[in-house]
C-alpha cells in the first residue's frame, strides 16, 4: 500500500479532533446555514473540502512550501481572504428576508455560488497552507515512494471529515434559521448575525500573526 494502514489508522483520530476544532471553516458553513438554509451550507461545506484537498496537492508538490517561504506571497493571499469576506459581510446584510416558502425553495445557483465561496474562502486562508505543511508531513513516509500519492490520501481524509462535519453544523444552524423563515425582525437578526461572523472571519485573518 501506498501508505502503512496502521499510520492511516493513528492519521484518522488525529484529523477528527482537527475538524472537531472550531475555526474559520466551521464558522463560515455556520454562517451559510443562517443566512441560506441547508443546501447552501452543505454546497460550502463541499466548496471548502475540495480546498483543503487542493492545500494537500500543493504541499505534495512542495508548492505551499514556496509560497509559506515567501511573506510577500502569504501577505497577498491574506488580503485577498480579508476582502472577500468583507464583500461576503455586506451581502448579508443586503439580502432580502425571505419568506416561509422561499426559505423551503431549493436554489441551485445559490448553492453553486456557495461551493465556490468556500473554496475561495479556504484558498485564500494562509493558515490553511501553514497548518497542511506543518500537521500533514508527519505522516508521510518519503522511503515508500509516491509522495505526493500520501498527502492526497492524507488530504482526502481531512476533507471528508471536514465536509461532514462543517455540513452538520451547517444544516444545524439553517435548521434554526428556518424556524424564523417569514418573521422580519429575526430575519434581520439573523442576517446581522451571519454578517457579524463574516466581519469576524475577515479581522481574524487581518490580524494573522505571521509564522
Amino acid at each position: 500500500m501506498i501508505v502503512d494502514p496502521l499510520v492511516l489508522l493513528a492519521f484518522l483520530p488525529a484529523a477528527l479532533a482537527l475538524n472537531l476544532t472550531p475555526g474559520a471553516d466551521m464558522m463560515f458553513c455556520l454562517g451559510q446555514g443562517l443566512r441560506a438554509g441547508p443546501r447552501v451550507a452543505i454546497a460550502a461545506s463541499g466548496g471548502i473540502a475540495l480546498g483543503v484537498f487542493f492545500h494537500a496537492g500543493l504541499a505534495g508538490l512542495g508548492l505551499s512550501a514556496l509560497i509559506a517561504a515567501m511573506p510577500a506571497a502569504l501577505d497577498v493571499i491574506r488580503w485577498i481572504g480579508v476582502a472577500y469576506l468583507l464583500v461576503l459581510a455586506v451581502q448579508a446584510l443586503r439580502a432580502p428576508v425571505p419568506t416561509a416558502a422561499q426559505a423551503r425553495m431549493v436554489r441551485p445557483r445559490a448553492a453553486l455560488r456557495a461551493f465556490w465561496q468556500g473554496l475561495l474562502v479556504n484558498l485564500t486562508n494562509p493558515k490553511v497552507i501553514l497548518f497542511v505543511l506543518a500537521f500533514v508531513p508527519q505522516f508521510v513516509d518519503p522511503a515508500r515512494g509516491a509522495v505526493l500519492a500520501q498527502f492526497l490520501i492524507y488530504g482526502a481524509v481531512l476533507s471528508v471529515g471536514g465536509f461532514v462535519i462543517n455540513g452538520a453544523v451547517g444544516v444545524f444552524a439553517a435548521g434554526a434559521a428556518g424556524r424564523m423563515a417569514g418573521n422580519l425582525r429575526l430575519a434581520r437578526l439573523l442576517g446581522w448575525i451571519s454578517a457579524g461572523i463574516f466581519s469576524a472571519l475577515a479581522l481574524r485573518l487581518a490580524l494573522m500573526q505571521k509564522g
